[in-house]
């Protein structure tokens, strides 16, 4: 039963694969699913009680944060409280007493006020798995009309190297293998295998420092801190040839989730 969510009458098995890509999570109730086996791994992890309140703190880019944080915070506050749910074979009654939405990015540079100190403007690169999500901020304040969502995610540049590999050498390799070569982490592989994914990793990062430079955003001017599940990637495949002003690289893939976090406690503090 081990990461078994029982809920409605069904069994779902969390963390085996990857989401299909969806527009709008409210689509379909997958992400609501996997917020009620969230609620109950970090009850666990507090060790708290299997009957209580919560607040969820979450998060939207903000490129479409306007658009969608309604619908979003409706799909996530159900009618049916309190929710009722086995995990792990253990049983939770959650009440949702409220959403707190957040925009993604920002939120993660509440946490660390000293990049944007002294600094007038400052670029944010959010490199997802789908998408990469562009905002500049001026006097430490989002420039709304600079954001932006490339999709250039590191999915896509994990499905092009597996495809490059297996043209090239015949090799089927995983998903988990190509990220750990990305990162510069000791994996078994041919050594041919290694090389091409270490090129792609090099020409997809050239492609998300021109797509950036298309948006209308020079890199070499403005201060840029890079975040999200490719910042490792990018840290480790940038040069100085590249001529990046002043980089800085978030590679906590749980940022965004602290910042909406600690937001929060401050807002329940007051």
């Amino acid at each position: 039963m081990q990461n078994v969510l029982q809920y409605q009458g069904k069994y779902y098995v969390c963390g085996t694969g990857r989401q299909t890509l969806v527009k709008n999570k409210t689509s379909n109730d997958n992400y609501y699913l996997l917020t009620l086996a969230a609620i109950a791994e970090e009850i666990k992890h507090r060790k708290a009680e299997r009957k209580t309140e919560v607040i969820l703190a979450v998060g939207l880019p903000l490129s479409s944060f306007e658009r969608e944080k309604q619908g979003f915070r409706e799909y996530l506050l159900r009618k049916e409280q309190p929710v009722r749910f086995l995990y792990e074979s253990e049983l939770y009654e959650i009440t949702i007493k409220d959403v707190k939405l957040f925009p993604q990015g920002y939120s993660a540079l509440a946490l660390h006020p000293e990049y944007l100190k002294n600094e007038p403007s400052v670029l944010l690169v959010d490199i997802g798995g789908w998408t990469v999500d562009l905002m500049r901020l001026d006097n430490a304040v989002p420039n709304a009309a600079t954001c932006r969502s490339l999709e250039l995610g590191v999915i896509r540049c994990i499905d092009e190297t597996a495809e490059q590999v297996r043209r090239n050498t015949g090799l089927s390799v995983t998903e988990t293998q190509i990220e750990r070569v990305l990162r510069g982490e000791s994996c078994s592989m041919a050594e041919e295998a290694r090389r091409i994914i270490q090129e792609n990793g090099r020409k997809y990062i050239e492609r998300i420092l021109s797509a950036v430079t298309e948006s209308g955003f020079d890199l070499r001017a403005v201060p840029s801190v890079f975040m999200g599940g490719g910042s490792a990637i990018l840290k480790r495949h940038v040069t100085t040839q590249d001529a990046i002003c002043r980089p800085v690289f978030i590679e906590d893939v749980h940022a965004n989730a602290t910042g909406y976090e600690r937001i929060v406690q401050q807002m329940w503090a007051r």
